[in-house]
């Protein structure tokens, strides 16, 4: 088996260079442990006395209390782990990550649990395999330096073995964590956009997809499995050819009276101590493997491994120039593929095309969400990724973006307007609201601006949470320079009438800014001044038209 890397934890968990510490104090006191009762125990068969029971079983009493401490000390430092590396990941989520939302839920649940193996069972293993064996052959060597010398020769074949399995068992964990990883975000994404599925007829093809995601996941898990029972074989059989290696030839000297019943004894239990510490490190390095997979997902996704950025974030008018953008999500067939269009300041270009043709991924890449795979985007003739890396707040400032369900907080309507805002005045308030046609709905609430919504909005339709997603946009637009707009399907879900107000108070956000919008339907196209016609990732030309 491979040894993993160390991991880098973000933020560092201050028990952790303890813990190391601790469990090598542990391997040794085990090891000490070990000597100790071979020592007896042999002692005890070979003089068939008794005087040596109670310092035996104190010995095995003290071994049974180490083991109990240390699981308990490892399980406590596991979770103190696994929650570090859950507000590490929450953190980053909350100011921005550059992952999609279903991947993010998929690491902080099965990925975070998947590294409780890593700190629970393979550290301490690895610092009893450190320690214990060293400790045997040294023993044995002042008992009987030939035995010691076959282990000391085939010791090394299980770690050789282990090495050589391992490098395969680190491939195939990898790729069942990305098969998870994709079928997880999938699915969450799928059943949040559900009702637009059906609405568009889709459902059917997505359950297709969530099923060829489901059979790579179980291909993936089931060559994991099938690795893992290899390398156990193996590595059985090399410590049991071992042992027998010494036992064989310790029983025939016994029998010709060259070797003393004590020293066989001592030998004989001392032998498969040697060889035990190797075999269940591999088997705890099988386990661990997907949590090591998952520390490089949170080492990514927390930036830990970015290189510093000198750019800064751009300040003129919002030239977007898409270069050959290329996304993949794990598992998946590719999101964009080599996608090139020009958004040109003060122009309103729409992106069109059936349900999954990776509209929303365009948007997403330029939020930040999602990194091209391949390609690149201008930003004002910089590179997008040097300007995320440098300053991602001062881009996201520069964005007013009105999502397809934009969440509405518990709070009253003024505060989910001004979203981030406590201070801010109640007249520019009332100007979004104006803006986007939301003052008659303010109007008609019980306290005006000041009455309190439910989670998600709750008391609203879903037009009039639509419309306060344009005052938020109109809000910011009010405060900041924010030379473009996005909007992901503002009028999915709405009534005709509704639509049509929506529509318009669009229309006025977008007046003199670059506006990229996501549409289904024929109404909203009237808002732009290009169409640009998406279909299974790809964008053609022959389906570009001026509307």
């Amino acid at each position: 088996m491979t040894r993993p890397r160390r991991p880098d934890l973000t933020p560092p968990v201050p028990s952790l260079r303890r813990h190391r510490r601790l469990l090598v104090l542990g391997a040794l006191a085990q090891a000490g442990l070990i000597l100790a009762q071979a020592e007896l125990l042999a002692r005890t068969l070979a003089g068939l006395t008794t005087a040596l029971l109670a310092p035996l079983a104190a010995v095995l009493a003290g071994r049974a209390l180490l083991g109990w401490g240390r699981r308990v000390h490892a399980d406590r430092v596991a979770a103190a782990v696994e929650a570090a590396l859950r507000e590490a990941v929450l953190r980053e989520a909350a100011d921005g990550t550059h992952r999609r939302g279903g991947a993010v839920v998929t690491l902080l649940t099965k990925g975070v649990e998947a590294v409780e193996p890593y700190f629970a069972g393979y550290l301490p293993e690895l610092a009893v395999a450190a320690v214990v064996p060293p400790a045997v052959l040294a023993r044995l060597f002042v008992a009987d330096w030939a035995s010691a010398l076959v282990i000391l020769v085939t010791l090394p074949l299980i770690p050789v073995f282990g090495a050589l399995v391992g490098k395969h068992v680190k491939t195939a964990t990898e790729a069942r964590w990305a098969a998870l990883r994709g079928l997880g975000a999938h699915l969450r994404d799928v059943l949040a956009g559900l009702p637009t599925l059906r609405a568009f007829g889709r459902e059917v093809f997505q359950t297709g997809v969530v099923r060829a995601l489901a059979e790579a996941h179980r291909a993936a898990t089931v060559r994991v499995l099938r690795t893992a029972f290899l390398s156990a074989l193996v590595l059985e059989l090399v410590a049991s050819v071992s042992v027998a290696l010494v036992a064989v030839p310790v029983g025939l000297r016994l029998l010709d009276g060259s070797l003393a019943l004590g020293t066989a004894l001592v030998v004989l239990l001392l032998a498969p101590e040697a060889y035990l510490p190797l075999r269940a490190l591999g088997a705890r390095f099988h386990a661990s493997a997907e949590g090591l997979a998952v520390l490089d997902e949170v080492r990514e996704l927390t930036g830990t491994s970015r290189p510093p950025a000198t750019a800064v974030a751009p300040s003129g008018p919002g030239h977007v120039v898409f270069e050959n953008v290329t996304v993949e999500y794990p598992g998946r067939p590719a999101a964009l593929r080599e996608v090139s269009f020009e958004l040109r300041p003060g122009e309103t270009v729409a992106l069109a095309g059936p349900s999954g043709s990776g509209k929303s991924t365009v948007l997403a890449v330029l939020l930040g969400f999602t990194r091209p795979a391949a390609g690149r985007v201008l930003v004002d003739g910089r590179d997008l990724a040097d300007v995320l890396d440098a300053d991602r707040d001062a881009w996201l400032r520069r964005i007013a973006w009105v999502p397809q369900r934009a969440h509405l907080f518990a709070g009253t309507l003024a505060e989910n307007i001004a979203l981030g805002v406590p201070e801010a005045e109640e007249t520019a308030i009332e100007a979004a609201a104006e803006a986007a046609a939301l003052t008659p709905v303010a109007a008609a609430l019980p306290a005006g601006f000041a009455t309190a919504l439910g989670e998600r909005g709750e008391g609203l339709s879903a037009g009039q949470r639509q419309r306060v997603a344009l005052a938020r946009a109109y809000f910011r637009c009010a405060r900041e320079d924010v030379p473009l707009v996005l909007l992901d399907e503002p009028t999915a879900r709405l009534d005709n009438a509704t639509e049509q107000t929506v529509i318009q108070a669009a229309r006025t956000l977008t007046a003199g800014r670059g506006a990229l919008v996501v549409a289904h339907r024929p109404a909203l196209l009237k808002v732009a001044d290009r169409v640009l016609w998406l279909d299974d990732g790809a964008l053609t030309e022959r389906r570009e038209v001026t509307v």
